[in-house]
């Protein structure tokens, strides 16, 4: 495992040998990147909305955030960042929890609202017995027309203990981390061109109700029976220079220093990530080709994974339904009581 946590800790030495925030390195050069310190709310954080359902914990360093039949909850980082390591270790809530969505994402749409750019993990709630989603997104320039989802199922429970997920991003590439694993890498190609995130953006994390889309196309929604559905953050990372949104300039001496040693992914890693995409991505925007007939211009298709393995909606053959949490019963079913409103 330290191992395969090298070409992370090698990232950090690159991107902030240069900058104030060079004390991060003192145990990521050791290829432990959760020894990176860690934020409490009030050093880095502000409530975005939800009134009272955001409770702060062990001195901060731990956040709740819940959504009931009054509103949802979130929170929001103090800066904006252009480029660097941003992660959270999150609990998300058991039981019935169709239709609710909780985000740990990037964006500058207060900034930029024609031109945004977005780097999304989003969490989406499943019906008893079945597993929670977690979905990747990308957007640059406020590229929105073209949706660069992936999906996929995870190989533990997500609300029995906490998990890390990371977003790294810098200049050439950015790559998405469940527990030190990336799971996908998204490179600075001209396919991809000016829809390439470029633009400081602030860090996000939310709960909200998603009844019209995140279970089953909407057709499983939010029952406020089981409310407050209640999402759990701790270890908050951010690994970035701060920066002026309108000139992007910044404290840090080279805020841009990862430029010039772009990151690359160990073959080690590499595997981890084939293997996890070959085993858990159930969707891929790439392979739908009733929204795309022509593939976005980026999409590097393997024909014959898309014609043996994906439907021509893009999601997983054999997948339609979602697998069975793990440990439920096979036979759970979901009753009308549980989907009713």
């Amino acid at each position: 495992m330290l191992s395969s946590l090298f070409p992370l800790a090698f990232f950090f030495l690159c991107f902030f040998s240069f900058s104030p925030l060079s004390l991060f390195l003192s145990d990521a050069s050791a290829g432990v990147a959760h020894s990176l310190p860690t934020l409490s709310f009030e050093q880095g954080y502000t409530q975005l909305f939800g009134d009272g359902n955001l409770m702060l914990l062990r001195d901060g360093k731990r956040v709740h955030i819940s959504l009931d039949k009054r509103t949802g909850a979130g929170f929001a980082s103090q800066d904006l960042y252009l480029h660097g390591f941003f992660s959270a270790s999150i609990k998300l809530p058991s039981d019935y929890a169709a239709g609710v969505v909780v985000a740990f994402y990037m964006s500058n749409g207060d900034v930029y609202a024609k031109t945004h750019d977005e780097l999304d993990f989003e969490f989406l709630g499943n019906i008893r017995g079945r597993e929670w989603r977690v979905q990747t997104n990308v957007y640059g320039n406020g590229s929105t027309a073209v949706g660069r989802e992936e999906r996929y199922d995870l190989w533990f429970d997500p609300t029995e203990d906490f998990h890390q997920y990371s977003i790294l991003w810098n200049n050439e590439r950015i790559i998405f981390y469940i527990d030190n694993t990336p799971i996908r890498e998204i490179m600075r190609t001209g396919g991809i061109g000016g829809c390439f995130p470029s633009k400081p953006m602030t860090l996000y994390a939310t709960i909200w109700d998603g009844s019209t889309w995140a279970t089953s196309g909407g057709r499983y929604k939010v029952n406020y029976k089981y409310a407050p559905y209640v999402a759990e953050f701790e270890d908050l990372i951010i690994g970035g220079c701060a920066v002026n949104p309108m000139d992007h300039s910044s404290d840090c001496e080279k805020p841009d220093a990862a430029i010039s040693d772009p990151l690359t992914v160990s073959l080690e890693q590499r595997a981890l990530m084939d293997r996890f995409r070959r085993k858990h991505m159930t969707y891929n925007y790439c392979y739908d080709r009733q929204r795309y007939p022509i593939p976005p211009p980026e999409c590097n298709m393997n024909q014959i994974e898309a014609r043996l393995f994906y439907g021509q909606d893009g999601v997983k053959l054999g997948d339609r339904r979602g697998r069975r949490r793990r440990g439920q019963n096979k036979h759970s079913i979901v009753t009308q009581a549980d989907a009713a409103f």
